[in-house]
């Protein structure tokens, strides 16, 4: 009987799904350590488990032969030397998200191209200004969309974005969709695409090869009419480089949901600045289904690996996706 361990801290949730995966599949002896000390005994002979195993108990994990990361991105440090030599493998539930996320992206889109803003601002003063606006208009049925990362939550944004007409441009290494209707572009070339862009949307994950994309020197080679969204992780951008861009007048404004550090603190001067959006990491908050999705994830690819199938969403963990 192969062991699962679900690795602490264990929350509700945690607690759900091993309740579930064990009464959906008897087959698997299911544990939920309480404590580090109990998941070192534990992790010993599982043959899976769901959470971070840290440098200690993977050293003692004589079986483990398939890890879940229950997040798509993962704090730094979750991929480390040690694991990544390993012989384990990683699966992730990347592709959960699109729709929640997408139409989070698709609602700054809206918002930055009606200079809906500069209309906010005015209604908060309780001013009638019907030239409030001082960003120009976007027509988004002849405008270009630069996607950096087309992955799960890409390539939904991407269809979303080709039905209105817009020009999609895909920035991504490892092509996973069908999507015909983008012009992809590797990593490198993201410099070549970023002078046409009217709107620039980052996806992708935090890792060593994304940290940093988006920094003083590539916001300067954006139109001074686009705007900057970030979706995907803070660390991918300069937070600081992009307050800079827009009080210059470098780009119009942004669309942000997740941030270089979080909380963004109070007296930063991104929060005073006009044309800006900002959302507190929240873009798939309260969603119902998510937490079934993860779920699905755990259990379709549990029953994969009782079956000696190839499991799906595997991480190439030199990457960290």
């Amino acid at each position: 009987m192969p062991k699962f361990v679900f690795m602490p801290p264990q929350d509700d949730l945690k607690k759900m799904f091993a309740a579930r995966l064990a009464d959906t599949m008897p087959e698997y002896d299911v544990e939920s350590p309480a404590t580090d000390e109990e998941a070192l005994e534990a992790i010993r002979d599982a043959d899976a488990a769901c959470g971070w195993v840290p440098p200690a108990a993977l050293e003692g994990a004589h079986k483990l032969k398939w890890l879940h990361n229950p997040d798509s991105g993962s704090f730094f440090g979750w991929y480390y030397p040690e694991l990544t030599a390993h012989e384990v493998v990683v699966t992730n539930p990347r592709g959960i998200y699109f729709d929640h996320i997408s139409h989070h992206v698709m609602m700054f889109i809206f918002a930055l191209s009606r200079g809906l803003p500069w209309y906010v601002d005015a209604q908060r003063n309780r001013v009638w200004d019907n030239k409030a606006r001082k960003s120009a208009y976007i027509d988004l049925t002849t405008s270009t969309i630069v996607i950096n990362g087309v992955g799960g939550i890409g390539h939904e944004i991407a269809r979303i974005c080709n039905e209105l007409g817009m020009k999609v441009i895909g920035i991504e290494p490892r092509r996973e969709y069908d999507v015909p209707y983008v012009e992809f572009h590797l990593p490198d070339e993201i410099d070549d695409v970023l002078p046409g862009a009217d709107f620039v949307v980052s996806t992708v994950p935090h890792t060593p090869e994304t940290e940093a994309t988006f920094n003083a020197d590539r916001f300067r080679l954006m139109k001074s009419s686009s705007y900057f969204i970030n979706i995907g992780r803070g660390k991918v951008c300069k937070i600081d480089d992009l307050a800079d861009a827009i009080e210059s007048g470098q780009i119009a404004g942004c669309g942000l949901d997740v941030y270089e550090q979080e909380p963004l603190p109070s007296d930063h001067k991104l929060w005073g600045l006009p044309n800006v959006l900002m959302t507190p990491h929240v873009a798939i908050a309260d969603a119902e289904n998510i937490p079934e999705r993860r779920f699905q994830v755990i259990l379709d690819n549990a029953r994969r690996f009782v079956a000696n199938d190839e499991l799906t969403n595997v991480v190439d963990k030199s990457k960290w996706y």
